[in-house]
């Protein structure tokens, strides 16, 4: 962490003389890069780090081209030596689902998505003139029928055959490979963002602002309007979808300079759709079945029902019986609810009993007299004890729960955590039990056991709506008041 921190300031240094107030690390999403946010007096800028030097190199050159047809991109301000490591234009914390989250379905909402897209169109067009896909693309150079068909064995193997569902399989593949030939043969091909969604918009001064386009190539326009429509999450009504994606043909029809075929548009945009609602499910059954991310565990329902919506009103004009009869199968109520996490009730009799504690004492006793539960021991995570600048503050103080969040593997100790007492949790209410006893202890009782504490009673709140009692027994002895 300080190695990284003393280069970025050597690497800013380069480009700028202005003093550097602080270089915070942003918390991750999804992705394996690492963001730290510089401050100065005057502004503020984002490093990213990362050691896929080809991504970094398609998202610089892909930004710094687009930069120059008046897209709105990020200014790439500097490069290390390595390619490890950029500094770039920072467009703050708040995407378009943030404000989509924030102000819901109204005009001004509205306006942002035509925005987006206006801006989209323009980027796809304009941005695809003198772009080098051979050189400069992470991937593949274009999203021809290799790579449809890539993305529909994605879900086959990381959704699909995952359900062990009954389906013949040659008949699939022979689906897929027809499916495929017909949707590479779109009219209009340009600069395929390829992960062109409300969270990858960013609004400042109500301005729209476009991040990770790094893995784009040539391919069909109607991918992209498709992935920000049918995004799970935003849940975006037909009378929104279907204006919006008038609107964006017009702005197509601007730009081109001439009139598109609005009915093979259409047809062809349909094929789109599906197309990423399958790479999205491949996506969530990867990272939440095979890597065990909670919360891509918790958007498969969303994934499915958004993928029944569009089966019921808008699949229509493709003989694939096998891959259609699939399609239907996996949208049914048993099948989703396979994902849908058990709910505790007004009448569930569990409560979960959390305590955080010190090794120097005694583990604590459980209360209802049962003798088991769950007993972590967090003394393998950096402790934050042993800075200065938190030796009086507790795990619920939030400069605490920063470090334990960016600069230690909290989260993945915790992901694993979760793992373990979600089952327990998940028998337990199905089983009419009425305690579960979960501890966590470090060193001292004060950081790192009661952020996980807090953390755990969080988390099953949010799953299971199960009734939660914490008790932080150092903090008590010691009557801590928390900052």
């Amino acid at each position: 962490m300080e190695s990284i921190n003393q280069e970025i300031a050597v690497l800013f240094s380069g480009y700028s003389k202005d003093p550097v107030v602080s270089i915070k690390k942003i918390p991750q999403s999804g992705s394996i890069r690492i963001y730290y946010r510089i401050h100065t007096v005057k502004q503020s800028y984002i490093a990213t780090y990362g050691e896929n030097i080809k991504e970094n190199q398609s998202f610089i050159r892909f930004s710094r081209h687009f930069k120059k047809k008046n897209c709105p991109v990020p200014e790439i301000y500097a490069v290390n030596e390595a390619c490890t490591l950029y500094i770039q234009e920072d467009f703050g914390d708040v995407s378009l689902l943030n404000k989509l989250e924030e102000h819901g379905l109204t005009p001004y909402v509205f306006d942002l998505f035509r925005q987006s897209l206006k801006a989209l169109a323009h980027l796809q067009i304009r941005g695809d003139e003198g772009l080098d896909y051979e050189n400069w693309s992470l991937t593949s150079s274009e999203f021809g029928k290799q790579a449809i068909l890539s993305d529909l064995l994605y879900f086959k193997y990381y959704f699909l055959d995952t359900l062990q569902l009954p389906y013949d399989k040659e008949k699939l593949i022979a689906d897929f490979e027809t499916f495929a030939s017909d949707l590479s043969l779109v009219d209009h091909k340009y600069f395929m963002f390829r992960d062109f969604q409300s969270r990858n918009i960013m609004i400042e001064n109500d301005s729209v602002h476009f991040i990770d386009y790094q893995g784009g190539m040539k391919g069909a326009l109607q991918y992209d309007v498709a992935s920000m429509l049918w995004q799970a999450k935003a849940e975006l009504p037909d009378e929104w979808k279907n204006g919006l994606l008038e609107y964006y043909m017009d702005c197509v029809q601007e730009i081109m300079g001439t009139k598109i075929n609005r009915h093979r548009f259409l047809v062809q945009y349909r094929g789109y759709v599906l197309i990423r609602l399958m790479q999205v499910l491949g996506a969530y059954g990867f990272r939440g079945l095979f890597e065990r991310k909670a919360h891509f565990l918790i958007s498969i329902p969303l994934g499915l029902k958004n993928l029944r919506d569009f089966l019921q009103n808008h699949f229509a004009g493709y003989d694939l019986p096998e891959y259609e009869r699939v399609l239907h199968l996996i949208v049914e109520d048993q099948v989703i609810q396979r994902f849908v996490p058990l709910r505790a009730s007004a009448e569930t009799p569990l409560v979960v009993h959390i305590n955080s504690f010190s090794f120097k004492r005694a583990i604590p006793e459980d209360a209802e007299g049962n003798g088991g539960g769950f007993v972590f021991d967090c003394r393998g995570i950096l402790n934050p004890g042993r800075l200065e600048a938190f030796r009086s503050k507790t795990g619920r103080d939030k400069e605490v729960m920063d470090f334990l969040e960016q600069e230690t593997k909290m989260p993945e100790y915790l992901n694993s955590v979760f793992d373990l007492v979600d089952i327990s949790v998940e028998d337990y209410i199905k089983r009419g039990f009425n305690s579960l006893e979960v501890s966590f202890g470090c060193t001292g009782g004060q950081h790192r056991s009661v952020y996980a504490a807090d953390a755990l009673a969080r988390h099953l709140k949010n799953k299971f709506g199960v009734t939660i009692e914490v008790r932080h027994v150092e903090q008590e002895l010691k009557n801590w008041k928390y900052g």
